[in-house]
């Protein structure tokens, strides 16, 4: 087996693992679970990380030149490794873009339509439910529920900036920081 062709084994399932952390993510976070209550979605939170971390270790594995690869995949490893960074995993829909993006037919602008919009709103999403990770039960909060964290993304990944919701936490700020340099990003693109 080689790296391409697992890459291409493995196109669905990790689509399907990655909007299935999804949906247990933004269950988590939106509906601020406690540890008690949060059981059955660590279980497929951790089980999807369990799938992240295989893909990872195939992809090293099936490498042609080890060391390089790992050298120009150690985002991925720190994803993996920080929990801090899982919100990151969710890039990992990135993939299903593309197969939107190649099956949405053949007119240049629906393909580049589908793409744009599906990547701003997969990103204001996962912004939001990153920064209200962070930022729900800490102190000082002004973003404490999902309709103010979906508002913030929006005002931030727009870049109006209006300053009602903002984020008090490293975390949070960093998540702030990201969003801000992915969406300077795809306009320089």
């Amino acid at each position: 087996m080689t790296q391409e062709r697992w890459r291409q084994v493995s196109e669905w399932p990790m689509v399907a693992a990655a909007v299935l952390f999804l949906v247990a993510y933004s269950f988590q976070v939106i509906a601020n679970l406690s540890e008690a209550q949060s059981t059955v979605v660590d279980t497929i939170i951790w089980v999807t990380w369990l799938v992240f971390a295989v893909d990872y270790a195939m992809c090293l594995v099936l490498a042609r030149r080890r060391a390089q690869w790992f050298v120009r995949n150690l985002h991925e490893l720190l994803i993996l490794a920080l929990p801090v960074l899982r919100p990151l995993r969710l890039l990992r829909l990135v993939t299903l873009l593309k197969l939107l993006h190649r099956t949405a037919g053949n007119a240049m602008r629906g393909r580049i339509l589908t793409f744009v919009l599906g990547s701003a709103a997969l990103l204001t999403y996962c912004g939001a439910l990153a920064v209200l990770d962070a930022e729900e039960n800490a102190a000082g909060a002004n973003i404490t529920n999902f309709g103010d964290a979906i508002w913030w993304a929006m005002v931030t990944i727009t870049t109006v900036g209006y300053g009602d919701h903002y984020p008090v936490t490293v975390v949070g700020r960093c998540v702030a920081g990201g969003l801000m340099s992915v969406e300077s990003l795809s306009w320089a693109s």
